[in-house]
């Protein structure tokens, strides 16, 4: 074999490499950028929580990419996309998400991104918006107000929710 043969298998393996790297990533769902963050071991060790002071707000979405200067949370959940679009729980969820990351990064997300595992290929882009903020601090203000009244009531029938729940063992209205 001659040096010019060798070059072009060994470039001809890069390539389709790369092409196969490439399919492999778009397969995840994740948007193209770098990965700064990851709740969950398949890419990298977890890092600790975001937390914020001045909202008393702690989380991890369960990615965290970088597209410029923008940091984009992304939230997987498992399951088909529900038809009509994102719950409107998991919609908020991923609010918080971008909330944190603004504090965090001192740069606002322009939006965050919900993926359904069997639905990968479509992401929903949720843009984090002033209204869709103040729905956030909104809610979070009307569950603290319900936990200190003690009428923070489940608000599901869904026995599977409650065994996954961390509350579980101090719930007085669990399901499991």
């Amino acid at each position: 074999m001659t040096w010019g043969t060798a070059f072009f298998a060994l470039l001809l393996l890069a390539i389709v490499s790369l092409l196969l790297a490439r399919r492999s990533r778009a397969a995840t769902g994740l948007p193209t950028g770098r990965l700064i963050s990851s709740d969950t071991t398949r890419w990298r060790p977890v890092d600790k929580p975001l937390f914020s002071k001045e909202h008393r707000l702690t989380g991890r979405p369960d990615y965290v990419m970088q597209q410029r200067r923008d940091f984009i949370p992304v939230e997987v959940k498992s399951g088909q996309a529900p038809p009509n679009g994102p719950y409107a729980a998991h919609i908020l969820q991923l609010a918080a998400y971008c909330l944190l990351i603004e504090e965090t990064y001192q740069r606002r997300p322009p939006y965050g991104i919900i993926l359904y595992t069997d639905d990968a290929d479509q992401p929903f882009a949720v843009d984090y918006t002033p209204a869709l903020e103040n729905k956030l601090l909104s809610s979070i203000d009307d569950m603290r107000e319900a936990l200190a009244r003690g009428e923070a009531s489940r608000n599901h029938n869904q026995k599977a929710r409650c065994y996954a729940c961390g509350y579980r063992s101090s719930c007085q209205q669990s399901l499991a």
